[in-house]
């Protein structure tokens, strides 16, 4: 278990002492996401419906924000290390496919946790919303947790392209789907049954699910399946991830 968790941990240390190089990037990873809370702040209230309960649609649109971004992001990341041949390197030198997995999931999880700690404190002020701390730290959870799972989902995307612009057909197929699965824009019920089934394999349905019932007033304990369906799902990526991560582009 030793030498898996020092692996492990060099593997972080040196995606983020890449990353601490790569000042564009973070620039926008954080830019990005706080410009568009912005407009979707302008959105709502452009509308002006006093009949729209804006808290519905802002937490869950926020995290989904990030998982589009999480997710991107790791890809396009993760094939740039495999074209540059750093993936080949790590496993000519021992390194397993869940160490280096691990040690990248770890490292871009600041990143995650910046973006989500941004959106949800911009979407609390421009919104004035007024949610006790509990609340607003069980929404904190969630988000983090549906990042951590869009990670694992950009790595594993990236194991079946071979340059950035590949990623590319991946976005469409497993980022549009969700947002109209999720239950965001109507409810699950009103769908087919079989599109009932297929919003069971989006992890964007889960979180809206907990989100929703935390705004409702609901404490995380109480959303507790939706939420405990996170972690789950996430562990089901990650394993998929580490059984098909290659070295060659």
């Amino acid at each position: 278990m030793e030498p898996f968790l020092r692996r492990t941990l060099s593997v972080t240390q040196r995606v983020l002492r890449q990353l601490q190089h790569d000042k564009r990037l973070i620039m926008l990873s954080m830019v990005v996401p706080v410009s568009v809370i912005y407009i979707l702040y302008i959105f709502f209230d452009s509308l002006n419906n006093p009949f729209l309960d804006v808290n519905a649609y802002v937490f869950p649109l926020g995290a989904y924000i990030v998982h589009f971004l999480t997710f991107v992001l790791t890809a396009i990341v993760l094939v740039r290390e495999r074209i540059t041949e750093t993936l080949p390197r790590m496993m000519v030198n021992g390194y397993q496919q869940l160490e280096i997995i691990l040690g990248y999931l770890l490292a871009y999880t600041t990143l995650a946790t910046a973006q989500s700690l941004l959106v949800l404190g911009e979407i609390t002020w421009l919104f004035e919303l007024e949610y006790d701390l509990a609340t607003l730290a069980s929404v904190y959870v969630v988000m983090w947790l549906l990042a951590m799972i869009s990670m694992a989902m950009g790595i594993f995307v990236s194991n079946f392209a071979r340059n950035e612009g590949q990623v590319f057909p991946f976005i469409p197929l497993v980022i549009l789907p969700s947002i109209f699965l999720s239950g965001m824009i109507m409810s699950i019920e009103a769908l087919p049954e079989w599109a009932q089934a297929l919003s069971l394999l989006s992890p964007v349905y889960y979180s809206t699910e907990a989100l929703h019932g935390l705004v409702a007033g609901n404490s995380l304990w109480e959303e507790g399946a939706a939420v405990l369906s996170l972690p789950l799902y996430g562990l089901v990526v990650l394993i998929l991830a580490s059984l098909t991560l290659r070295d060659k582009a």
